[in-house]
């Protein structure tokens, strides 16, 4: 059950990153850093960092880093056949370590069919030092992808998450005063008048 329910949340977050490619009004505006590009989530959640790679399906890696710390590595490609929620077992591997037999879910976005996985908290260190990143399903290898820039645009992903975590929050249309709320709601016979700011 737990499984699910982290699948679950993978494929929105991964989903919703993959949606708000686009750059959009805030403190942080979408820039290129060595061939990869930085951008905030459209609904302020977090940050990513995305680079498509020259190769048949054109690959896809996006690295997400939320708010609160976590992160989610989603790869695709238009040649490959995984189905959304599919369960996977893949093995990472790093310049510097690896993870084996880690869990993945399927997903499909903008054409492209893949999937998105989790790691520790420091995955993004790993991620930035690192020149390559192995993926493998057992003994097939799935991709090879240079990281090279890595490093500085992981830099720029934490910049941009700050700017996230520090941007003011708007209020609602719930949090403003509305015309059809009583000034006594609590009156025997309340009367729908605008609560008075003045004194």
């Amino acid at each position: 059950m737990a499984i699910m329910r982290q699948s679950a949340l993978l494929l929105a977050c991964a989903t919703g990153l993959f949606a708000s490619a686009a750059a959009i009004a805030g403190p942080y505006a979408s820039r290129d850093i060595g061939g990869w590009t930085v951008a905030p989530s459209k609904d302020g959640s977090g940050c990513f960092v995305t680079r498509t790679f020259d190769r048949p399906g054109e690959t896809t890696l996006l690295l997400g880093l939320d708010l609160d710390g976590k992160n989610h590595l989603s790869v695709l490609n238009t040649h490959w056949s995984i189905k959304p929620q599919d369960r996977l077992k893949l093995d990472f591997r790093l310049s510097n370590g690896g993870y084996t037999k880690h869990f993945a879910v399927g997903m499909v976005s903008e054409g492209k069919q893949g999937f998105v996985t989790s790691f520790e908290t420091k995955f993004p260190t790993f991620f930035a030092t690192s020149k390559i990143l192995q993926i493998f399903r057992g003994d097939v290898p799935v991709e090879r992808l240079a990281l090279d820039g890595s490093g500085a645009a992981v830099v720029e992903l934490r910049t941009c998450v700050e700017a996230q975590r520090d941007k003011p929050v708007k209020a609602g249309p719930d949090e403003r005063a509305s015309d059809d709320i009583p000034a006594d709601p609590f009156a025997a016979d309340p009367k729908r008048k605008l609560r008075s700011t003045k004194k």
